[in-house]
């Protein structure tokens, strides 16, 4: 499980290098689909991501507003903010914690925190694909989502 966070950090920091052909103005445009924009939802992946995480260790959520992070050097300095203390989470050993069951605020229901993990993995995958769309709607080239063929830091590395 941990390649796929690893993947998806790949992914998120080359769409990051990918929005240096935008203006700023392009990538806070509100557009059809996903969450409103570009910008909007890298912020919301990276987010939503930290609040998960921090729920499984019993945090409190914090609440960050997109206005802070209105630029793309911005919503990736958060982004690897965020990371590094992500990456200290997953390096301890998620065997002993997959089937324990988690309850965060913003929702009623109770999830095991291997369920929450895939949610995160997943909900990056899908708002990438949201990425690519506009992308090809723009007339760019997106950033490549193949897994095959990548090559990981390893966790331990961040």
């Amino acid at each position: 499980m941990i390649s796929f966070f690893e993947y998806n950090w790949q992914v998120r920091d080359e769409w990051f290098e990918w929005c240096n052909q935008l203006s700023n103005e392009e990538l806070i445009k509100d557009r059809t689909g996903g969450v409103g924009s570009i910008l909007y939802t890298l912020f919301h992946i990276i987010d939503v991501e930290y609040s998960w995480l921090r729920g499984i260790q019993g945090k409190e959520d914090l609440v960050f507003e997109f206005a802070d992070y209105d630029s793309p050097e911005k919503v990736k300095s958060l982004s690897d903010r965020f990371r590094n203390e992500i990456a200290e989470f997953l390096k301890k050993n998620l065997d002993e914690l997959k089937e324990i069951e988690v309850c965060v605020p913003w929702d009623e229901d109770k999830y095991t925190v291997v369920e929450i993990l895939q949610h995160i993995i997943a909900h990056e995958i899908h708002h990438i694909g949201q990425l690519s769309i506009w992308s090809r709607e723009l007339e760019l080239s997106p950033v490549p989502a193949n897994f095959i063929g990548r090559k990981f830091n390893s966790i331990h590395s961040y």
